[in-house]
């Protein structure tokens, strides 16, 4: 992987000499250069070049030595293209060879001969060691080979103007679709449109405002995504570690807040998010206080005879060994967990070279290390999850921010930009490649016993749908493993009850609850949190007072509204007193993600084997189709991850369309802060 693969800051390290307004060389011919001082081998570039007045016929672009005069001297061939009716391409596509050597020019050719030829153009290797995407994933990791990728597109003329008219459809208005058209809009692509199933924006980023009350009211819990890690601290050296890819939201809310006039009704304000906090309830394996109430994590700690023993194997020294092979495979040391917040490009691609993609942590202690098969369900159970602790990191920290107000404040700052270029309650059921136009038409359909769909064609679909209702969808045949992933890509479930109380009662317990997530024995409540924000402030309050994952989240969602949230009330009485049930209000807002229509899951979560075969699918774009979402990125259930997807995406159209100075002004703008170079 080389070139445009790199995405680390081209301009800064000399690749986009290209500047668009730059004098024309006053060199003779049919084609002006315009200035292109400095290059690299194994990069991709625009070449701009203007026409001096009316041509026709074919023009080829080649590279070779300055002094060169005829075609078949050259180097290497840059690109061409047939002009018909005097239009003409405004730049072409460049891939600069490895092999290409150290200066020489760009020539233009017709069938008469020589008719445009730049000035010098000095090709060199880098002087030092960059540290490039090429050197730090593959193509498992985010990116795909930009080089590779541009070789092997019929692409090596472009007429901008034409590009940048191109109709797109974005289809789903969660972050991943909004971030694209952010992006597209930022390079000069007006034309595209959302199609949204749903009557808001914001896929799975969800705040409940419960009682019909403002944000400004703080009566929310989040339905969705809940926080941001921010960073942890080594206990060896004291080292405060920050974690990078996440600061991709913060720049996200920064650059919305500025396009929105710093406007209070949109902002986009960070505040401290309390993942940890010691009077939260804890898993005490069916102990009880002498109250009756669930302990806490502080009573826990604090008094042994609370808790029962852990389960014991009847060969504890064959546990513990077992233990020990396989934490040792896995290498989650202090060093391994800075390389994941500092790098997490590096972090997978390191990964994927020591087999942790192989393997999940049963299928290892099973196959690798021959444990039979009680001493490996007692360990790891049967979980099916290649090894890639980046969430175990996530967790690890000490730091946490959360959106003042809710989180849905982010891809509600959206809504000045997408006004007027969205279509709400638009359920798509398809998509078809029309041959003749070669453009991509989107299928839907206003009455669901219609035979025949309402259609509309675009020049290009970006999908920000999760493969669980793509999966529904008539679409042309993708390749076998792209096909594969739509159909078969795993998705985590969740369900979450939030509940309204007369007052915030959890701060006035002795001891007090701020903030914080705990956990119980209470089977069908998994998680419970409390809000971080408002603290100690008067007026009702909302907890989260479920949220449980996994297989168990579909048994609760099999229940109705009025048996789930009973299961979840009595929960909180036995974990607080009479007091939640005397402040109940009977106002709540249940969400299970597997039930929701727009969503039918969680989060992606591949099983094993299902993310190094897929994700390469995802870099190729069929049928005029490209794929985006955090099922498409390396990390799931991020926020982060739905917006590098976008960032990938409109990356790989940019490329499609030959854009390739857009494209680099993107990965720049919104990938250089933790590529480092």
């Amino acid at each position: 992987m080389k070139g445009l693969s790199m995405w680390n800051g081209l301009s800064a390290i000399g690749f986009a000499c290209l500047g668009l307004s730059t004098p024309v060389h006053e060199n003779k011919g049919a084609v002006h250069f315009k200035d292109l001082l400095t290059v690299e081998t194994g990069s991709v570039h625009n070449v701009h070049v203007v026409f001096n007045g009316a041509f026709e016929g074919l023009v080829q672009l080649v590279f070779g030595t300055c002094d060169m005069v005829r075609l078949d001297q050259h180097h290497h061939q840059v690109g061409s293209v047939e002009i018909e009716n005097n239009v003409h391409p405004d730049r072409f596509v460049w891939v600069v060879p490895e092999d290409a050597f150290h200066g020489g020019c760009l020539h233009a050719f017709s069938s008469t001969g020589l008719i445009g030829r730049s000035e010098p153009v000095t090709v060199s290797r880098p002087l030092r060691k960059r540290e490039a995407i090429a050197d730090v994933a593959d193509t498992l990791g985010p990116w795909f080979d930009g080089v590779a990728y541009m070789q092997s597109r019929p692409v090596n003329a472009t007429f901008s103007a034409t590009a940048k008219s191109k109709q797109v459809a974005i289809l789903g208005g969660g972050i991943a679709g909004l971030m694209t058209s952010l992006l597209l809009q930022s390079v000069g692509i007006e034309d595209w449109h959302i199609i949204e199933s749903s009557q808001r924006v914001g896929g799975r980023i969800r705040t409940s405002y419960l009682n019909n009350t403002e944000p400004s009211d703080y009566q929310y819990q989040e339905m969705g995504p809940m926080r941001f890690p921010v960073s942890w601290t080594d206990s060896d050296t004291n080292e405060t570690v920050e974690i990078q890819d996440h600061k991709m939201v913060f720049q996200l809310a920064d650059v919305l807040n500025q396009m929105n006039g710093n406007d209070p009704g949109l902002a986009v304000n960070f505040i401290p998010w309390i993942q940890s906090s010691p009077n939260v309830p804890v898993n005490s394996r069916g102990i009880r206080l002498q109250n009756g109430r669930v302990p806490s994590r502080a009573e826990l700690a604090a008094n042994s005879s609370l808790a029962t023993p852990p389960t014991a194997y009847s060969d504890p020294d064959a546990a513990e060994a077992a233990e020990d092979a396989f934490a040792e495979f896995a290498d989650l040391s202090t060093e391994r967990m800075k390389e994941i917040s500092r790098n997490i490009f590096r972090a997978h691609k390191q990964a994927v070279e020591d087999g942790l993609f192989q393997y999940s942590e049963a299928s290892y202690l099973r196959y690798a290390l021959g444990l039979d098969h009680n001493l490996t369900d007692f360990i790891a159970g049967a979980a099916n999850s290649p090894i890639w602790e980046y969430d175990t990191v996530y967790f690890s920290a000490d730091r946490w921010r959360t959106i003042d107000q809710g989180l849905s404040r982010l891809p509600a700052a959206f809504g000045p930009h997408i006004e007027g270029k969205i279509t709400y309650g638009r359920k798509v059921e398809g998509l078809t490649f029309n041959n003749d136009t070669q453009r991509m038409a989107v299928n839907w359909r206003d009455d669901p016993l219609a035979m025949i769909p309402e259609t509309q064609e675009y020049d290009y679909a970006i999908v920000a749908v999760p493969f669980t209702k793509v999966r529904l969808w008539r679409t042309p045949v993708y390749s076998s493993s792209l096909s594969r992933a739509i159909q078969t890509m795993n998705y985590q479930q969740s369900c979450k009850i939030a509940l309204h109380y007369e007052t915030r009662f959890w701060e006035h317990l002795d001891p007090p609850i701020i903030g914080g997530c705990g956990s119980t024995d209470i089977p069908g409540i998994g998680s419970v949190c409390y809000p971080p924000y408002a603290v100690n402030s008067t007026g009702p309050g909302v907890l989260l007072a479920s949220y449980q994952s996994g297989t168990g989240a579909r048994s609760v969602a099999a229940l109705s509204d009025e048996d789930h949230v009973g299961l979840v009330q009595r929960a909180m009485v036995e974990v607080h007193g009479q007091v939640a049930a005397d402040q109940y209000t009977s106002i709540y807002d249940r969400q299970c993600w597997e039930l929701d229509e727009h969503q039918a899951g969680a989060w992606a979560a591949p099983f094993l084997g299902q993310q190094d075969l897929y994700l390469p699918a995802y870099y190729q774009t069929e049928w005029k189709t490209i794929f985006v979402g955090e099922h498409t990125s390396y990390t799931h259930a991020w926020i982060f991850s739905a917006l590098d997807s976008a960032v990938r995406g409109t990356t790989q159209l940019l490329l499609d369309m030959g854009l390739v100075d857009e494209a680099k002004e993107i990965v720049n703008t919104w990938m250089a802060r933790w590529i480092s170079i």
